[in-house]
C-alpha cells in the first residue's frame, strides 16, 4: 500500500514537471510568434508610412513644378508686349546688339531679326554702332541678314552673327527667357516655397 502511494506521488510529480515544461514551451512559442507578428506589423506600418510620405512628396513636387512652369508660360505669352512701344523696343534691340558687339569684337556683324522689325532694327543698329564707337573707340559695320530672318512667330529680339557666319549669339526674347529661367529658378523656388533644409547645394 505504501509502495503504491510512493509510485502515485512520483507519477504526480513527473506529470507536474512535464506539464510545466509543456506550458513553458507553449508560452515561449506564443511569445515568439507574437513578437514575430508584432515586428512584421511594425515593418508593414513603416513601409506604408514611407509609401504615403513618398506619394505625398511627389504630389507636392509635381504641384510646385506645375506652378513654376505656369509662371514662365505666362511670361512667355507676354514677351511680345515689349515690341508694342517702338521707342522702348528700339532701345532693347540696341542693348541686345551691343552685348553681341562687345562679345564678338569684330569689324563686320550680321544682325538677324523678324521682317516686321526691320524698320526699328535699322534705327537700333545705327544707335548701337554709334555707342560702340564711343565706348570702344572703333568703328563697326552691322547690317541686317535679310536672307535669314527670325521666324515671324518669334516674340521679338535678335541674334548677332560673326566669325564668318560661324558664331551666332542668340539674343531673341525666348532665348533670354530660357536663360533667366535657369538663372532665377533657385531664388524663385525659395521665394515661393521657402528654403529647402535638405538641400546642401544651390545652382
Amino acid at each position: 500500500m505504501e509502495k503504491a502511494r510512493e509510485i502515485e506521488i512520483k507519477a504526480d510529480e513527473e506529470f507536474s514537471i512535464e506539464k510545466s515544461k509543456l506550458v513553458r514551451q507553449e508560452t515561449q512559442s506564443i511569445d515568439t510568434t507574437y513578437e514575430k507578428k508584432f515586428k512584421q506589423a511594425q515593418m508593414s506600418q513603416q513601409i506604408t508610412r514611407s509609401t504615403v510620405a513618398n506619394k505625398t512628396r511627389l504630389k507636392v513636387l509635381s504641384a510646385r513644378q506645375e506652378l513654376l512652369d505656369g509662371i514662365f508660360e505666362d511670361a512667355e505669352k507676354k514677351l511680345g508686349a515689349a515690341t508694342k512701344d517702338k521707342a522702348k523696343y528700339q532701345a532693347i534691340l540696341k542693348n541686345l546688339m551691343l552685348e553681341g558687339f562687345y562679345a564678338l569684337n569684330e569689324e563686320k556683324i550680321l544682325v538677324r531679326g523678324r521682317k516686321a522689325d526691320y524698320e526699328v532694327l535699322k534705327k537700333a543698329i545705327a544707335d548701337a554702332c554709334k555707342e560702340y564707337k564711343e565706348k570702344v573707340g572703333k568703328n563697326i559695320q552691322a547690317e541686317i541678314d535679310e536672307a535669314n530672318p527670325q521666324p515671324e512667330g518669334s516674340p521679338g529680339g535678335l541674334s548677332i552673327v560673326g566669325g564668318g557666319g560661324k558664331i551666332d549669339i542668340n539674343n531673341t526674347f525666348e532665348e533670354r527667357l530660357k536663360l533667366l529661367q535657369d538663372a532665377a529658378l533657385p531664388s524663385i523656388r525659395t521665394t515661393l516655397f521657402g528654403k529647402n533644409e535638405n538641400r546642401k547645394f544651390y545652382d
